[in-house]
């Protein structure tokens, strides 16, 4: 795969984690009116007593959920969302500012990453962690070539 397929696959990437946010953050919006009443069938559903503790403290979260609480999540979601298709957006034009933006932003969850595996070794936590190290490696690499080619021009 060349260099240039490669950053547009690290685009794609991007482009499908800002449209899973807001695909989550909308689905937890319209399903908000309904929210008690779906934690109460799910509460029914297990066969738990809705009058026991933990039950209890499921449904009292479900009905205290406050709208303006969804609404900052819904905005951070939207922000987040807009952040990714912008920054694919820019890989996809090959814009070096989307580059220095991808290696950043996948650097930043290197370091968590790295704490959740050692906490609890799973798959998902194993392949996240792949996941962006790769990306890192990518732009970083990409940055390098960039600089050398403009170096060599000067």
């Amino acid at each position: 795969m060349s260099s240039s397929e490669t950053i547009k696959a690290v685009a794609a990437f991007e482009a499908l984690k800002g449209a899973l946010v807001l695909t989550a953050s909308s689905g937890l919006l319209l399903v908000h009116p309904g929210l008690h009443s779906l934690a109460a069938r799910l509460v029914e559903h297990t066969h738990l007593n809705p009058a026991s503790k933990y039950p209890q403290i499921f449904l009292d979260a479900a009905t205290h959920l406050q709208d303006t609480n969804l609404v900052v999540l819904a905005f951070g979601a939207a922000c987040y969302s807009a952040l990714r298709f912008i920054e694919a957006y820019g890989l996809y034009r090959s814009a070096a500012w989307a580059e220095v933006l991808a290696a950043l932003s996948g650097a930043i969850y290197v370091p968590f990453e790295v704490v959740s595996l050692l906490r609890k070794a799973t798959w998902l936590s194993a392949g996240s962690l792949v996941l962006n190290l790769a990306v890192v490696i990518v732009m970083v690499v990409s940055l390098l070539r960039r600089r050398r080619g403009q170096s060599s021009n000067a």
